[in-house]
């Protein structure tokens, strides 16, 4: 899947699989997703739950409740206001910790009280359309006539200006993980033969067949209905379907993991600008070849993690060990600071979609046999993207700004921009402010059509992708440019200033150094004219303030933009934020 998919019902789907006899049916122990649970279901293992919550937060989409059972007309009212102002927090998801005081003391519930309130709790769901499903159940003095239970509880409901939650998944990891091929079995419902068949539906060019390395960006998803079932190709044909039919979209950005392509994959990395990433470890390898410098990027940019160990079907349990214990102690280690998370259970599945960013969940699974996959799938369905919704309404009261990732000129559409709107609102029939062109200049387009996930739509928010058709063709369209809000008179720069650190493996950076710099959908060599540091010098793990110079065209930045910057195909790169911009001939008019 591609923006051009984004914008095309069309697009072929013969490489689906069509060996009906390895498609995984949906009652298969390794394979099946995650069911719509009832309290008698939940098993005594997810008795794992904390002995006591922290309090209840007054923001975010948690919602702490001792007991819901037969509440008045008035207060049912309420109750659902409340229950919508959380959905609002979590972008169509909230979490109900049920038989927890707002302080976070879990004194429980009796298994009738427990029930009643499930049976609200379902009825306030139903009141704003949304679907309810029990994640994970404590029983305290079980077994004795005094039990009491505590559950958590995922409510789900799309926004009414979306055809799904979206949530887009970086995929680092080194070359030769099984990364590709645990996408396939993730999105394609089938097992792998131990030969690598699954990735042969991820792989897009002939040198990546022949090599069984990617070396592109590939796009690939996998839906959830309300009730946390998956949607996957395996019972769907076709992308469009899978959209249709899903309430959640788990969109998987596939990047390489040969230091070849590392420039490839530190543009996925900050052009597509993921929820999370999924750093993906062989079990007999461990960490080996780009693995830390993967690991090292997505800190740098920020981005929360968690990390698959795949092949453990080939792995001793001596050596599965000593690989998990080497991912933790690099996980703790100074520089990432991090409390790893094994997950090996639908209780610890649940908690690690629920931790914070300084929680990185470890899953331990295998592409043959299916082992650990339930419990991911688990995972990625509570698994709620970012920001929250404060953060949200304020990016979206901005001027727009639509960075572009991909162009294409499609007959009978004409030409389609394709990419991440960061801030404001674009809608259909918009005209917006299209450049820089290679005079830094802008010049004014419309928005003929919008398409997001396979289908049209009339809006695109702050923080969606989405493929936009424009009205007419523009010389020099290239990935990097931007569509701006006419009324925010935009203008492009050469020069600008940032506050960058050189990580370590960096040379130390002078006057005259070049470096590729990356900064959303840009990527564009840079000359660095001075810097800001005793001799002129910025060594490693030192700070200085850069002035740059774009090398070949002006490019729009904004101060506050986050970049980062390598030297080649070396292991050396710094990061920084923008500082300062210095717009490049002001005088001239947009056209």
């Amino acid at each position: 899947m591609d923006f051009l998919g984004l914008f095309d019902p069309l697009e072929d789907s013969d490489d689906i699989a069509s060996n009906s006899s390895s498609t995984l049916d949906s009652s298969s122990p390794e394979l099946s997703s995650p069911e719509s649970s009832s309290p008698e279901s939940c098993g005594s293992e997810l008795d794992q739950m904390p002995d006591q919550l922290p309090p209840e937060p007054q923001l975010g989409n948690i919602e702490y409740k001792l007991k819901l059972v037969s509440p008045s007309k008035h207060r049912f009212q309420h109750l659902v206001t409340q229950m919508k102002w959380r959905l609002r927090e979590g972008q169509g998801e909230a979490i109900y910790e049920i038989g927890v005081e707002d302080n976070g003391l879990m004194p429980g519930l009796e298994p009738a009280e427990m029930t009643a309130s499930l049976t609200t709790l379902h009825r306030m769901a139903a009141e704003l359309g949304a679907a309810v499903t029990v994640l994970r159940e404590r029983r305290l003095a079980a077994g004795s006539a005094d039990e009491r239970r505590v559950s958590e509880v995922l409510v789900r409901k799309v926004p009414d200006d979306r055809h799904s939650i979206d949530l887009r998944l970086a995929v680092l990891g080194n070359a030769d993980v099984g990364k590709s091929t645990l996408l396939g079995v993730l999105t394609h419902g089938q097992l792998d033969n131990g030969r690598g068949r699954s990735r042969l539906n991820m792989l897009r060019h002939l040198h990546e067949i022949r090599t069984g390395r990617t070396s592109s960006i590939s796009h690939e998803i996998l839906g959830f209905d309300s009730e946390g079932n998956t949607v996957d190709y395996s019972a769907t044909p076709t992308a469009e379907e899978i959209c249709e039919q899903s309430s959640k979209l788990v969109t998987f950005i596939d990047l390489a993991g040969h230091q070849k392509y590392l420039k490839t994959t530190v543009f996925g990395l900050t052009g597509y600008s993921p929820h999370h990433a999924m750093l993906v470890v062989s079990a007999n390898s461990g960490i080996a070849g780009t693995t830390q410098e993967h690991l090292d990027l997505a800190l740098a940019l920020k981005v929360p993690l968690f990390v698959i160990v795949t092949k453990i079907d080939l792995t001793s349990a001596a050596t599965l060990r000593h690989t998990l214990q080497a991912l933790e102690a690099l996980v703790r280690a100074p520089g990432c600071g991090k409390e790893p998370l094994r997950v090996v259970d639908e209780a610890s599945a649940a908690a690690a979609a629920q931790a914070d960013a300084a929680t990185v969940p470890v899953f331990s699974v295998s592409s043959v046999s299916g082992a650990g996959l339930p419990l991911l799938k688990k995972y990625l369905h509570a698994l709620s993207p970012s920001p929250g919704a404060s953060e949200r309404r304020r990016l979206e009261q901005q001027l727009c700004e639509f960075q572009i990732d991909e162009t294409y000129r499609i007959s009978e559409t004409g030409v389609v921009v394709g990419g991440l709107l960061t801030k404001g609102i674009i809608t259909e029939g918009a005209r917006l402010s299209l450049g820089p062109l290679e005079d830094g200049s802008f010049t004014t387009v419309r928005v003929a059509s919008i398409h997001r996930n396979r289908r049209p739509c009339r809006v695109v928010r702050a923080g969606q992708a989405a493929a936009l058709a424009i009205d007419r063709d523009v010389a020099g369209l290239r990935r990097g440019m931007v569509l701006l809000a006419p009324q925010s008179r935009p203008t492009a720069c050469l020069y600008f200033q940032a506050t960058v650190c050189a990580l370590f493996g960096s040379q130390a950076i002078h006057r005259r150094f070049q470096a590729t710099v990356h900064m959303g959908s840009v990527r564009q060599t840079a000359v660095i004219e001075g810097v800001c540091a005793p001799g002129g010098l910025l060594r490693p793990d030192q700070e200085a303030s850069v002035l740059f110079r774009f090398y070949r065209q002006p490019e729009y930045v904004s101060v506050g933009d986050r970049l980062l910057f390598r030297q080649g195909r070396t292991r050396g790169y710094g990061i920084g934020t923008v500082t300062q911009v210095f717009p490049c001939r002001p005088e001239l008019e947009e056209r």
